[in-house]
C-alpha cells in the first residue's frame, strides 16, 4: 500500500482511539447527572428541569463520538448469516463492497448534519422544553462524530482492501 494510505490509517486510527476513549467517560457524566436528578427530585423534592435532557445530550455525544472507535475495534453489531462462513480474505472483499454503501450514506448524513448545524447557528435554535437548551453544541458534536465515522470508514476500507490482497496494513 502507498505510504500516504498507511499514514492516513495510522492518523485516523489514532484520532478514533483518543476521542473514543475520552467519550467512554461520558457514561459516568450521564450517570452522575441522573443520580443528581434522582436525588434532587426524590430526596430534597426539588426537581431539576435540565436533568433528563442533559443526560440525553450526554448519551448522544457518547455514542456519536464512540462510534468510530467501536468500528476501529470491530466491536460493532454485525448481521451474520453467511459472513462467518467466508474466509478472512472473502470477508475483507465483502467488507470493501459494503463500505461503498456505508461511505455514501455517511456523506449524505454529513451533508445533512452540516445543514442542520448551520440552521441551528443561524436561527439560534433551542429545544422546545422547560429548560430550553441551545441545540448548537449537540449538533456540532453530531457533525464531528459523523465526520470521524466517515474518516474511520475509509480507514477500515483501506485495511480491508489490504487484507483482501493478502497484505497486513495496520
Amino acid at each position: 500500500m502507498p505510504k500516504f494510505i498507511v499514514n492516513y490509517v495510522k492518523v485516523v486510527d489514532y484520532l478514533s482511539t483518543k476521542i473514543g476513549r475520552m467519550a467512554m467517560y461520558l457514561i459516568f457524566v450521564m450517570i452522575g447527572v441522573l443520580l443528581l436528578n434522582s436525588f434532587t427530585r426524590n430526596i430534597i423534592n426539588f426537581p431539576l428541569s435540565w436533568g433528563i435532557e442533559m443526560a440525553q445530550f450526554t448519551i448522544t455525544a457518547y455514542y456519536i463520538l464512540g462510534g468510530p472507535y467501536s468500528m476501529q475495534l470491530d466491536s460493532h453489531v454485525r448481521m451474520d448469516l453467511l459472513y462467518s462462513r467466508f474466509s478472512p480474505k472473502n470477508q475483507a472483499r465483502l467488507d470493501c463492497f459494503t463500505a461503498i454503501f456505508l461511505v455514501t450514506y455517511l456523506i449524505f448524513l454529513l451533508i445533512g448534519s452540516i445543514s442542520s448545524t448551520a440552521y441551528a447557528i443561524e436561527y439560534d435554535q433551542h429545544k422546545f422544553s422547560q429548560w430550553n437548551p441551545s441545540m448548537i453544541p449537540i449538533k456540532v458534536i453530531m457533525v464531528i462524530g459523523i465526520f470521524l465515522m466517515l474518516l474511520q470508514s475509509i480507514s477500515t476500507f483501506f485495511k480491508d482492501l489490504a487484507k483482501a490482497k493478502g497484505i497486513e496494513l495496520a
